[in-house]
């Protein structure tokens, strides 16, 4: 059985539903550890009633970003995980924790990417940048982290219909509730089942 770090930094309805599935038995793997960059996420609630072991790396809790970054590979290490998951993870993780963990590195980015990736996308601003450049269509791309953020090899992707009225808010949830859950589980249940590698910098699936 898989041991899965999750990352997170918000409310944890994607670890949530990474949750169900372990318990379910669809995904053949545990979370072994949840680390948040937000002491209020509400995924930390979720991970103490599930009696996950959890942890806050906020960058105000440490003498630099660097330390930070060196104590979330100290818990990665500890907990001897398989797959790194960045469930709603605001952070951008530096290369030696990418290096350590390469191509075992998972993100949900909510568009399709190569539009609408990189530093300045994130969260409900992806939304917004879609629909005021007049977008027909958006959804969620899985892929694996390098160090060019949102450039790694893609995995898996999924299309939906932007309509007229959609606001930022109206697109974000439902691009949560009907691309990125489900995605996100059927990826996780791929890689613990050793459906998915890289090869050559881009992704085969069994």
């Amino acid at each position: 059985m898989k041991k899965l770090a999750l990352l997170v930094s918000g409310s944890g309805t994607n670890m949530q539903a990474v949750m169900d599935a372990c318990q379910s038995g669809e995904i053949d793997g545990r979370i072994a550890v949840v680390i948040s960059s937000n002491h209020e996420a509400y995924a930390l609630v979720r991970a103490q009633g599930a009696k996950i072991p959890n942890f806050v790396c906020a960058k105000k809790d440490f003498p630099s970003v660097e330390a930070r970054d060196r104590e979330i590979l100290r818990l990665l290490k500890t907990y001897d995980v398989d797959y790194v998951i960045l469930a709603g993870y605001l952070g951008i993780l530096p290369d030696f924790i990418i290096k350590e963990y390469e191509n075992r590195i998972v993100n949900i980015h909510p568009a399709l990417l190569p539009k609408f990736g990189g530093h300045d996308f994130y969260g409900i601003h992806v939304h917004k940048a879609v629909i005021d450049a007049g977008e027909t269509e958006s959804g969620a791309t899985a892929h694996f982290v390098t160090s060019e953020v949102d450039g790694g090899p893609i995995i898996r992707q999924e299309k939906l219909k932007v309509y007229k009225g959609d606001t930022p808010e109206t697109l974000q949830r439902r691009i949560l509730d009907q691309i990125e859950h489900p995605m996100l589980v059927s990826v996780i249940r791929d890689l613990c089942a050793d459906k998915i590698k890289v090869v050559d910098g881009k992704v085969v699936c069994k």
